[in-house]
């Protein structure tokens, strides 16, 4: 089968253009940091390098199979893989534009080289961004389920889930109170539920399995959708007794651990923000369905 690539005008296209920069920024990245020395149990260490390695790998791969057209042969729905990809990159590069200068200050380590790897971190998040712009302006058919609104909040969803799995394991190193330890492994539980049902929902949707679920798929998305809303908010009702224990308590001098409390919050929030939307979307279409 003779491979065909794209034609000579395809090559400055922006879509072109900004995939480029996002395979080199992330490289760029991953490797500015690789230099340096770093503490060998450092949670944001390695979210930070899993998530460059990653999505740079991930984007080079798209970018070939999309230079040599050879992603139509592949059993995935392409359309909703690179939007999940460009939005999925966008978070994720932006948890790891504030997570890694703020892992630079903790360790004091203000080296040229993780300097210029914070920039590169910021410039992946804006190239992703980008692609995210442009893949939403084209038609509904040519971005897919992703590129709509409930798509993008399931993205959201996955997004949120694992940034609290991150922050979680690097609270309980700074963890000094036992009594506490049962609020972190009730967090990990209802967010690890819920990040294994994000997973799920998106290799259905990658998968173009839709019509081989035993349940139909749009009661799937509103139960799933119901379960997260109620596991999140008992997640955010616990990050805010985690405040309340550090303020009453004046435990405010760790201010690391305040910080991570925060943020957690924040993120937890944001992720049930989103799961209600998603159900209120889900439960719309189901009654527009039985009036039909």
């Amino acid at each position: 089968m003779p491979v065909i690539v794209l034609e000579a005008r395809d090559f400055t296209s922006p879509l072109f253009l900004v995939r480029t920069l996002e395979v080199l920024l992330s490289c760029t990245a991953f490797s500015l940091v690789a230099s340096l020395e770093h503490e060998e149990s450092n949670t944001f260490w390695i979210f930070c390098m899993f998530t460059w390695c990653f999505f740079f790998t991930l984007t080079l791969l798209i970018h070939i199979l999309s230079i040599i057209q050879f992603h139509s042969l592949i059993p995935i729905s392409w359309k909703n893989l690179t939007m999940t990809v460009a939005v999925l990159g966008a978070l994720m590069s932006l948890s790891t534009s504030v997570l890694f200068p703020c892992n630079v200050m903790d360790h004091k380590n203000f080296l040229p080289h993780s300097v210029a790897a914070a920039v590169a971190s910021c410039l992946t998040t804006l190239a992703y961004t980008s692609e995210s712009f442009v893949l939403r302006t084209q038609a509904q058919e040519q971005r897919g389920y992703m590129g709509s609104l409930p798509g993008l909040l399931k993205i959201v969803q996955l997004w949120g889930g694992c940034q609290i799995i991150t922050l979680l394991v690097e609270n309980s190193y700074k963890l000094h109170d036992d009594s506490h330890e049962w609020k972190l492994w009730v967090s990990g539980v209802t967010c690890g539920v819920c990040l294994f049902m994000s997973v799920v929902t998106l290799m259905v949707i990658l998968g173009d399995f839709a019509g081989r679920c035993l349940l139909p798929f749009d009661r799937l998305l509103a139960g799933f959708s119901l379960i997260g809303v109620l596991l999140y908010m008992l997640a955010t009702v616990i990050c805010l007794t985690k405040i309340l224990h550090l303020r009453g308590h004046g435990q405010n001098e760790d201010t690391k651990h305040t910080g991570l409390v925060i943020l957690e919050t924040v993120v937890s929030s944001i992720t049930l923000l989103a799961y209600t939307v998603d159900l209120a979307f889900s439960i719309k279409q189901l009654c527009d369905r039985s009036h039909m």
